[in-house]
């Protein structure tokens, strides 16, 4: 993390851009109120509660935003997730400091249909979970402190409440059928924002560059929010440096202050170039001058030159860039898609440690706080709009996925990191509506490509998976599942080379496969022996199913993160060799949660990510790394393996990933000698050994070598021989405890008392006695029920300073107990 402290230097800025100085704003984080139900009507969030009053409702936890509804239930085993009316409460201190300023709630991201309401007046509804939005109160606030309740009853504050609904509905985007939760709740920042009469709603900073770099353009434009209808204001415009020099300087005074007013344009020669390495930032500064008082803001831009070649790469300020990219959810363990700042910052920092400059972010517009970290740590983006499988909606359901591609562009145009803006997901994909009829399917993308071009012309479109729509836009993603859905990973480089020849301009996003963390396999290309190879790789209606149709490692591999590391090894090491492609992106970053895969290992989880639910780093994560990074790293594959098993005397492959140019081994204390790095030696790049293990504990450890930079790394496991049979049995003890947290761990044994390596047995806990389980995290050890990974399964316990005791059943087996 050290490589990258000078990012972090840069995260203490108020990421509220457009507010962040000249007028006030405050995040509505804490005193909040919330009930996971409708309500009979606005009344019953309103009147007088607590003692004193024995008809109010008495369902209202105490809760900080930002917050889900489905923080929990999302991935609880046992049920389906809450779809539906919940409400939030608060009571604020209004006090704006401006004459006849305007108070506003602006909302980040709720989802998915939201009503608010001051006292009992609606003073805002808003459709679409992911796009921001901005209530003016002024007007209902000042109207309320003229009542008697005002002071007799909320003593001087004012009641906001907020009804938010998650409800299945078809004429709605995103559609139910997708492989992700539609979550309900206020799951982004709340702000509470003071601003003059006068102030500006959207500056729009446009940097364009030449290709090679002598020449830079900023064009301007502003839109006013000035519901007084004031006619004129002067604006002063400053142009500031990566390195804090003022370079330009403006003044413009306007006399019609409607529409989108042109207000600065200028020239910059030789320009300082934003790019993945040096994500260079200038800013525009701008005070608005104006009868109704001074508003002041700032806006971020970055001069860079993409193009997508017309059959070839991407190229970025003229030179090629081979796009090594990724993909994110809205989705964290215990609070769902209600991350915090820091749990954002967390993830993205975590990516370019990772190597990731870009990012596909499906499959909907996220946060602005994503955005801007893209921007600082140099990862270009494509965002797009949820219109994700389901076919077609009529007139309300298109007009929302206009409203949402507009509203996407305009709040994240002048964010230099995005290069792609997203017209839709996998969109041959039916089952919503009784009618599938691709020619208006085309006409509507059609109608989307046109508007994203004429809101931006300059940035390119793209979707993923629709063949039939594939002409429409710039950039085209087919399916190429290979190794997973469909055929061995092998045929992923011929493959790609086919789809390529099909595409104007090729991207390939979305690739990879799941893996259960700390299953782990010493023959994880067993299922391989069963896949037809040689012809198409693409995923198709039925594939993601562990039941049924033609063999494929997506239900007849081991689920491995093994099989996945070799998979991931496979296509990083061919990518070096395909000159013309312009990039590619895995899917996920993160493992998510999902309504359409309960059966899953971690049911509810899609479990493709490289990072588990709560940030903990998978094997694969270091494959990427040793590809894709500078920093001088190395790793022995199998840090979450325990116990590896074979015969006794049998040679074992031992795995290391590093970046370096040499490592040597030592097992047990003994060199096995050095090897040098050459990725297109497959696997681990010729950084790997056949030994033959001790039985019992044995220890490695790696010394590589980058430059003049040695790295080293180590594990210690046990060498079972024992044969086992099917299990038999389970035990349950206490592997660990830290202060109030113990972790309980849960083996597999067959009847003569062997633990049995290869089992995946389903494991479910339960808790009676003072302590909570630490469950419904949608990860490998925080679930009630799991699929063991090596013939066990972990979980923890807190505690809470008493005495609980914890069950483990397991199907055909004896229920264990154990006493904490």
């Amino acid at each position: 993390m050290l490589k990258y402290t000078r990012y972090i230097l840069v995260f203490c800025f108020l990421l509220n851009s457009s507010y962040s100085f000249g007028q006030q704003a405050s995040r509505l984080n804490d005193n909040w109120e919330f009930i996971r139900q409708d309500l009979g009507g606005i009344w019953e969030a309103v009147r007088p509660v607590g003692a004193g009053n024995p008809e109010s409702v008495p369902l209202w936890e105490k809760v900080s935003l930002p917050h889900s509804a489905n923080a929990v239930d999302a991935v609880d085993p046992h049920v389906n997730y809450y779809q539906g009316p919940s409400w939030y409460r608060s009571t604020l201190n209004i006090e704006n400091p401006y004459a006849a300023g305007r108070t506003l709630l602006h909302f980040e991201g709720a989802g998915q249909k939201t009503d608010v309401y001051i006292h009992t007046t609606k003073v805002g509804t808003h459709v679409g979970g992911y796009d921001e939005w901005t209530v003016d109160i002024t007007d209902a606030v000042a109207a309320f402190k003229k009542t008697e309740v005002y002071n007799k009853q909320f003593k001087g504050k004012i009641p906001l409440s907020i009804r938010t609904d998650n409800s299945r509905d078809l004429e709605m985007i995103p559609s139910d059928l997708s492989d992700f939760n539609v979550y309900g709740g206020i799951y982004r920042y709340l702000n509470l924002v003071y601003t003059p009469a006068l102030s500006v709603d959207k500056m729009f900073a446009k940097a364009e560059v030449d290709a090679g770099g002598k020449l830079g353009k900023v064009k301007v434009s502003t839109r006013f929010y000035n519901p007084k209808r004031l006619k004129e204001a002067q604006i002063n415009f400053k142009l500031i440096d990566p390195n804090g020099k003022v370079v330009a300087r403006a003044q413009k005074s306007l006399k019609d202050l409607s529409g989108d007013a042109q207000t600065w344009s200028f020239e910059v020669k030789k320009p300082q170039l934003w790019s993945t390495e040096k994500p260079l930032l200038y800013q525009v500064e701008y005070e608005v001058v104006s009868a109704a008082g001074n508003y002041k803001g700032k806006e971020n831009i970055g001069f860079r030159n993409f193009e997508f070649v017309e059959k070839g790469p991407f190229l970025l300020n003229g030179q090629r860039l081979l796009l090594r990219g990724t993909h994110r959810h809205e989705d964290h363990a215990g609070v769902g898609p209600a991350m915090t700042e820091d749990q954002i910052r967390q993830e993205m920092l975590l990516m370019k440690e990772m190597g990731v400059n870009f990012i596909r972010l499906g499959h909907y517009q996220q946060s602005r706080i994503v955005l801007d970290l893209c921007d600082r740590l140099g990862i270009l983006v494509w965002e797009e709009i949820p219109w994700c499988r389901g076919g077609l909606g009529g007139p309300v359901y298109q007009k929302q996925a206009k409203d949402m591609l507009t509203n996407m562009i305009e709040q994240h145009y002048n964010h230099p990191s995005i290069i792609i803006w997203g017209l839709g997901n996998e969109n041959d994909w039916p089952g919503d509506f009784p009618e599938f009829d691709k020619e208006k399917i085309r006409t509507f993308m059609k109608e989307l490509n046109v508007l994203s071009h004429k809101l931006d012309p300059e940035r390119s479109t793209a979707i993923r998976r629709c063949a039939f729509c594939s002409d429409i836009v710039d950039v085209y993603s087919p399916s190429i599942w290979a190794g997973w859905y469909r055929g061995a990973y092998t045929d992923y480089k011929k493959v790609s080379e086919d789809e390529f020849k099909k595409a104007t301009r090729f991207l390939h996003v979305e690739w990879g496969g799941d893996s259960h963390a700390m299953r782990h396999s010493e023959t994880p290309n067993e299922a391989l022996t069963k896949i037809k190879t040689g012809g198409s790789a693409d995923e198709r209606a039925g594939d993601a199913s562990l039941y049924g149709g033609a063999a494929r490692v997506s239900k007849d591999g081991d689920w491995s993160e093994s099989y996945i590391s070799n998979l991931i090894d496979w296509h990083l090491k061919e990518q070096e060799t395909m000159p013309w492609l312009s990039g590619t992106a895995y899917w996920p970053f993160k493992d998510f949660s999902t309504p359409v895969r309960p059966e899953n290992p971690v049911p509810y989880m899609n479990q493709k990510g490289v990072v588990e639910r709560d940030f903990t780093p998978k094997e694969s994560f270091y494959v990427f790394q040793s590809y894709w990074t500078e920093k001088p790293m190395v790793r022995i594959y199998g840090h979450s393996w325990p116990v590896r098993w074979g015969e006794e005397g049998e040679e074992k492959m031992v795995k290391v990933y590093s970046n370096g140019t040499e490592a040597e081994l030592f097992l047990n204390g003994k060199s096995y000698g050095t090897k040098k790095r050459n990725s297109q030696d497959y696997p681990a790049a010729g950084l790997r050994w056949n030994l033959q293990f001790l039985k019992g504990e044995n220890t490695i450890k790696v010394v590589a070598k980058k430059g003049k930079v040695t790295v080293t790394d180590d594990i210690k496991f046990n060498y079972q021989t024992e044969k086992w049979e099917k299990p038999a049995a389970i035990t349950i003890t206490k592997l660990a405890q830290d202060g109030d947290i113990a972790t309980v761990e849960v083996k597999l044994l067959d009847q003569r008392k062997v633990q049995c390596l290869d089992a995946a047995n389903w494991i479910n806990f339960t808790l009676s006695g003072d302590g909570k389980l630490m469950e419904n995290l949608g990860t490998s050890s925080g679930s009630s029920k799991v699929q063991a990974y090596n013939g066990r399964a972990i979980i923890k316990v807190k505690l809470n300073g008493g005495k609980s005791v914890v069950a483990a059943t397991s199907p055909g087996m004896t229920t264990e107990f154990i006493s904490l």
